[in-house]
């Protein structure tokens, strides 16, 4: 393991400092270290975290790794020293390389001797000079998180330049999960009344009143279903989980359901002596401070997080790794995670300079919010379901669920990718397999990726689930992107409805940033998430095949910048808004694509930009009117198509 890890951090420090030139002490030249896999996958596709850093890593055939180098050197000048003060040294295991035979000292001429001081001198100095280089304070997951990000932006620039909703993709998973922040101006604050120390969202209710341990329900929420959901809730300690159903059967309270659930079957409600009723009182408080009214980050996300976060703690690789402490943390810290999320971004809550990016000084706005409010509730009536742990445990906690609840902030994505690929290649398990974590940093540093994994799951899950996820996502995306609209500022990227191609987005959020957290931590726990990365790939497919190809360019015409405009009422298009648009290839047609019926209209303005060979900003009443009107009348849609075809386009 140290070998590997020595050999992993050079790697990092050689790609990080570089080799100063014109300097090739003694050392054998080896090829640089790319990162690999750990365990075969077979044909399964790798991500770019396995692709060579050819921008960053120096050729083999040039300069040997800097690491080499400066320990050959401190070799020679060791080798040295023991020639010039003419002492007897120990033989030692380092001893210099390449079999050099050294002269005793009585064997130097003056001129030899004072040449072979200078040599060690000048020898010296470089690998002082090489030390000063290698900032040796940086910890090895930051060098490797730098490094990821290089490599992430060359991924991202090659995306960017395909196409205009490319460059929407790739905008989008540069600000969200490279910790960017753009460049806005903010709007003066406005006074308030309240106290900045006030914590907003949090609303006195009573449930307490209505439970006790005798009548309490039997999954812990009041249902007329309560067959079907027993049925569904068999399926807990699977990935299949159906998350929707509960919800459905537990009169929409899923998040209620899901943590009765769990804590019962874990006996964490015995184990910390939580009283029921405190339990189910804290969980429905929880659960109405989630907003019903937010497509995405509402109750059911939650369920769904914490529903999976306990899955992973079940992983064989992790079998008693971690303390009832941790995993009751855990539990907690996912049900928490999202509460009173407002339905907009971090940044949004910048640009707009709203109330908790001022009281949380722009870090991780949302997730301190989460996490104030999530804590805030154990103080109200019968809600303090930690009250039965000693002081040092409700410490420890705390700390555990502070660290895991700002690990969701996705801006620390990639260093958070980058610590787990250092534990995956340092890592250490029993005979059977299980991980050992020693120290409380490498558990926590699990946890943290535990739950943002489950954070990002949802690409994992059966079709049929990521789909609705899908939808609700970037239904809270349009949100945005309307409140955006409305206050004239800049729309984010992929929250534009008139734009953002829903196909792409996915395709792109599982290329970089999915795939890669997910191919490391199945590593980590090789071979228990073989199944979620096959599912994964599945998924990745259908969302790739159901893209519509955008049609080839047109050749170069004289008259190819000529455009008709057409006069058309506010009526005609409201009464065509309704239908649906399709591209499909017209074989009829040579060497062209007839446009009709057409589902993409980013596509269709791709296309343009690609056949007038400049970017174009969008106007709805240009390309979008004409596809509204070929959709509407196959007549129109011909005699459109003939005239463009006239037209070059």
């Amino acid at each position: 393991y140290f070998i590997f890890f020595t050999l992993f951090t050079f790697d990092l420090l050689h790609s990080e400092n570089g080799v100063s030139p014109g300097h090739t002490p003694l050392g054998s030249q080896s090829p640089s270290l790319t990162l690999h896999t750990t365990f075969p996958q077979g044909q399964r596709r790798e991500s770019f975290l396995y692709r060579s850093d050819s921008d960053y890593d120096m050729s083999p055939k040039t300069v040997s790794r800097n690491s080499s180098l400066v320990l050959a050197s401190l070799r020679s000048v060791r080798s040295n020293f023991t020639i010039l003060a003419n002492i007897s040294a120990p033989t030692v295991k380092r001893s210099p390389l390449g079999g050099v035979c050294v002269s005793p000292r009585a064997t130097l001429s003056d001129q030899q001797y004072q040449q072979l001081a200078l040599d060690t001198l000048e020898e010296l100095d470089w690998c002082l000079d090489q030390l000063e280089t290698i900032q040796t304070h940086r910890s090895v997951s930051e060098m490797a998180s730098n490094k990821f990000k290089r490599m992430l932006n060359r991924e991202l620039s090659h995306l960017s330049e395909m196409s205009r909703s490319g460059n929407q993709v790739s905008e989008y998973i540069s600000s969200t999960f490279m910790d960017k922040q753009n460049e806005v101006e903010i709007p003066s604050p406005t006074l308030k009344d309240k106290p900045m120390s006030h914590i907003s969202g949090v609303r006195k209710l009573s449930h307490s009143s209505s439970l006790s341990s005798a009548s309490m329900p039997r999954f812990g929420v009041n249902t007329d279903h309560e067959d079907e959901l027993a049925k569904e809730l068999e399926d807990l300690d699977k990935w299949s989980f159906n998350i929707f159903r509960v919800a459905e059967f537990s009169n929409n309270r899923p998040l209620s359901c899901i943590m009765y659930a769990i804590f019962q079957e874990r006996e964490l409600l015995k184990t910390f002596r939580i009283p029921v009723d405190t339990f189910v009182t804290y969980v429905m408080t929880l659960e109405d401070h989630y907003h019903g009214n937010v497509a995405y980050h509402n109750s059911l996300h939650a369920a769904d997080v914490t529903q999976s976060t306990h899955v992973l703690l079940s992983t064989p690789a992790l079998d008693a790794v971690f303390t009832d402490l941790e995993i009751l943390a855990a539990l907690f810290a996912a049900a928490i995670h999202d509460v009173d999320h407002p339905g907009v971004s971090n940044q949004f809550l910048i640009n707009t300079n709203s109330e908790l990016a001022l009281m949380y000084n722009d870090e991780s706005v949302l997730e301190n919010h989460h996490l104030a409010v999530g804590f805030k509730l154990l103080h109200q009536e019968n809600c303090d379901i930690f009250q039965n742990l000693t002081k040092r445990q409700r410490q420890s906690l705390r700390k555990l669920v502070i660290d895991m609840v700002l690990a969701t902030d996705m801006s620390k994505h990639m260093t958070l990718l980058a610590d787990l690929k250092t534990m995956v290649e340092t890592k250490k398990v029993t005979s059977s397999g299980v991980l050992l974590l020693d120290h409380y940093t490498e558990r926590i540093q699990v946890l943290r990726n535990m739950v943002h994994c489950a954070d990002l799951s949802n690409p994992t899950k059966p079709l049929p689930l990521y789909r609705q996820w899908t939808e609700r996502i970037m239904e809270e995306f349009f949100r945005q992107g309307d409140k955006e609209r409305e206050r004239g500022m800049e729309i984010s990227a992929m929250c534009d409805k008139h734009t953002a191609s829903v196909e792409k987005s996915q395709v792109g959020f599982i290329d970089y940033i999915v795939h890669p957290l997910w191919e490391t931590w199945a590593d980590l726990v090789h071979p228990d998430a073989q199944e979620l990365l096959d599912t994964l790939e599945e998924n990745r497919e259908w969302y790739l095949n159901t893209m519509p190809q955008s049609p080839s360019p047109p050749p170069d015409r004289h008259l190819q910048h000529d455009r008709f405009q057409f006069e058309i009422t506010i009526e005609d298009l409201e009464q065509n808004n309704h239908n649906h648009i399709h591209m499909r290839n017209s074989s009829e047609r040579s060497g062209r694509k007839a446009i009709c019926d057409n589902n993409d209209e980013d596509l269709m303005r791709d296309s343009q930009v690609e056949a007038n060979g400049e970017e174009q900003n969008h106007r709805p009443e240009g390309p979008v009117v004409t596809d509204r009107l070929k959709s509407s009348s196959p007549g129109v849609c011909t005699s459109i198509t003939a005239m463009e075809d006239e037209l070059g386009g």
